[in-house]
């Protein structure tokens, strides 16, 4: 058995072997992983019992030109201590160089640290990111076409990183559509150095989808809580479990290197394997952190207990929000959520929506998630966000791009930055400024309602919330809805061919987007509420590059949106008038029926159900396309009968189809044989 001791360099060729030079200087990222590397990295791991190394010894591991993929969220997960390290050795040697980096997620802190410490011309060649707002270093570096970048997917990229694992060639999916990724708009391409395809369009079966190619990791760097000599891994103080197992899988099979920071070491074997979320066979090096600095749990906490499900706090602890547009907007918001709704909050404005959601006590009522894994709780903000207070559960973060990506988001509520008259939205790229898409595209692309969230204008706006009334005290400098988005992260015209219902959100107004009266103007934006106290032409169609159209039924915000006291929503919510449950669009053909959480226990509610529609029918003239949310729908057995009477009869008067959502074994197949 050779132990490496602290403090002293790690011989190169026993970790692993020195690659060919000649693949390293290719463009393609398609290069093929050195056939001689996989092997001594494996009769290096069999030798090699006590992986611990300081950070100084691991970082030599890294090699000119090799593709390196880090973990993290935020600052929850990375390994802070190992890219300081790596910054020190560059600074030093001005080594390594042209390193490609790829992250999903984005890890920073809008400043120095994270990723940030990588950012320096010649130690980066290539970034493939996920998030840029983060890494304002990086991002410098692309926006002076220093480096070649990419911004794809969060949850592609996660999903990524599976796929390298498992050899398949890449990832297949539709997230990406008609957005600014789709190669018909760029690819993801960020500047004009970076001319190579990392994503191709493919036709399967007379349908659109998107294939985004896998590439060798020949450097994956993450982070635990503890460590054991042979360096499996576990993480009972991480807010989140995130990426770490699929980035070490996927530089393990492409005959790399992993290197796992951690903040403390346990005794061989006393590790519960319950609990060993990366086994030891796929890490090379382990990283103790000497600077407490280097592994605080997020950038903004050391630990908390209740991040990390140690404990669960009061959460009358959560502070109400002051009353002022970002707290207008978030109760707006809230008053799309809907009894037992998946949903999930962005980062920024979304934010609020939590905070609203504690004070109006209806956290019970609905599941809120968070895009690195969260489930459940209560997602916080800031430098925090990706963690929870009081999670249910916390999951891996591709796991939870399975269960978005696949429609299992009853509600998405994200940030808007910019919109345009087709309902197109921007939260990418703002002229020089990379934001990056992050998981939005993911999400806004299959969650099954979406509502974007901001201020109207952007700028020194500031508006004035009192007695039930909204007054617009200074206006933003700058316009939110202009003539076209700049950058388009997510597409109206993909949105209307889903069926998705899409709000979009300001203190002033809310819009709704609709199907444009010329067809092949894809959709556009409606009118549907104006503040008490704002005037449409001065306050609203002034402030916009195009008119949108504006509804016959125009209606007030609720009033009590902007007054001091709590809305009520929990007794809203448990008691909802059936009449609310319907929304008809009238241009698209198409009828939302939210029947969520309803339980019919008497005839009299199968006849309103009834009533309700063939009411909202009786004048249109034409049959309508069905969509209907039967989560946790319930109905008294000695009712199915008739129910399913009278859905064959809307049916036979009124429905072109039906698409059902949460519907329950005993009720799907009675409606199947309904609609039959």
């Amino acid at each position: 058995m050779v132990i490496v001791p602290m403090g002293k360099p790690i011989p190169r060729a026993r970790l692993v072997a020195p690659r060919n030079p000649a693949p390293r200087r290719r463009k393609t990222m398609t290069r093929p992983a050195d056939p001689m590397l996989a092997p001594l990295a494996q009769a290096a791991r069999a030798t090699h019992k006590d992986k611990r190394v300081s950070a100084a010894d691991a970082v030599q591991l890294i090699h000119d030109g090799d593709t390196v993929a880090t973990g993290g969220f935020v600052g929850i997960g990375f390994a802070e201590g190992v890219a300081v390290a790596l910054a020190q050795r560059f600074a030093a040697t001005q080594q390594p160089r042209d390193l490609t980096l790829v992250y999903a997620a984005g890890q920073g802190d809008g400043q120095q640290r994270g990723l940030n410490h990588l950012g320096e011309p010649g130690l980066l060649r290539r970034v493939i990111g996920g998030h840029w707002g983060l890494v304002p270093r990086i991002q410098k570096l692309a926006v002076e076409n220093q480096i070649e970048a990419w911004n794809l997917p969060q949850g592609v990229i996660s999903h990524l990183f599976r796929d390298i694992a498992a050899g398949r060639p890449g990832t297949i999916t539709r997230v990406g559509l008609d957005t600014f990724v789709d190669p018909r708009h760029g690819g993801g391409k960020l500047n004009a150095r970076t001319t190579e395809d990392l994503v191709r369009l493919l036709p399967i079966d007379g349908q659109d989808y998107l294939f985004y190619q896998s590439f060798p990791i020949h450097v994956g760097i993450i982070r635990a809580t503890t460590a054991d000599p042979d360096g499996n891994l576990t993480m009972e103080r991480e807010a989140l479990t995130l990426e770490a197992l699929a980035i070490a899988m996927a530089a393990r099979n492409s005959g790399g290197v992993v290197i796992a920071q951690v903040e403390r070491i346990a005794e061989r074997g006393s590790l519960n394997p319950r609990q060993v979320k990366v086994p030891g066979v796929l890490v090379d090096a382990v990283v103790l952190a000497t600077d407490p600095a280097h592994h605080q749990q997020t950038f903004a906490e050391p630990y908390s207990p209740a991040f990390s499900g140690e404990l669960r706090v009061p959460l009358d602890s959560v502070p109400a929000m002051a009353l002022g547009e970002r707290k207008v907007i978030a109760r707006r918001a809230a008053q799309e959520l809907r009894p037992h709704q998946v949903v999930n909050l962005g980062i920024g404005m979304p934010e609020g929506v939590a905070s609203v959601a504690a004070e109006e006590r209806i956290i019970d009522l609905v599941t809120l998630t968070a895009e690195p894994g969260v489930i459940g709780g209560i997602p916080a903000g800031g430098l925090n966000f990706g963690a929870a207070v009081n999670p249910q559960a916390v999951i891996d973060q591709p796991s939870q791009f399975d269960f978005y990506d696949g429609g299992g988001l009853d509600l998405a509520i994200l940030g808007l930055a910019q919109a345009d008259r087709h309902g197109n939205l921007n939260v990418s790229q703002f002229g020089p400024r990379l934001a990056g898409a992050g998981g939005f595209i993911n999400i806004s692309q299959n969650a099954k309602a979406v509502v974007f969230v901001g201020t109207f204008t952007a700028g020194a706006l500031q508006v004035a919330a009192a007695d039930g009334q909204l007054r617009i005290v200074r206006e933003g400098g700058a316009r939110k809805f202009v003539h076209a988005v700049e950058h388009r992260t997510f597409s109206g015209a993909e949105a209307l061919k889903r069926g998705q219902r899409v709000l979009y959100v300001t203190e002033r107004c809310v819009f709704q987007l609709v199907a444009a009266q010329a067809p092949a103007q894809g959709g556009e934006l409606e009118l549907i509420e104006l503040a008490p106290g704002v005037d449409l032409e001065r306050d609203v169609l002034a402030h916009m590059d195009f008119r949108p159209r504006i509804a016959a039924d125009l209606r007030c915000m609720d009033p009590a949106l902007f007054r001091e006291e709590p809305l009520g929503l929990r007794d809203h919510l448990q008691s909802r008038p059936l009449a609310q449950r319907f929304a008809l669009d009238a241009g698209r053909r198409l009828l939302h029926i939210d029947f969520s959480g309803l339980q019919v226990r008497d005839a009299a509610t199968v006849a309103a159900i009834e009533h309700e529609v063939r009411r909202l029918l009786a004048g249109l003239g034409a049959r309508v396309a069905v969509v209907v949310n039967y989560d946790h729908f319930t109905i008294a057995p000695e009712l199915a009968e008739a129910y399913a009477a009278m859905v064959r009869g809307l049916t036979h008067d009124h429905y072109t189809e039906v698409k059902r959502y949460g519907t329950g074994g005993f009720l799907k197949s009675r409606l199947q044989n309904a609609m039959k």
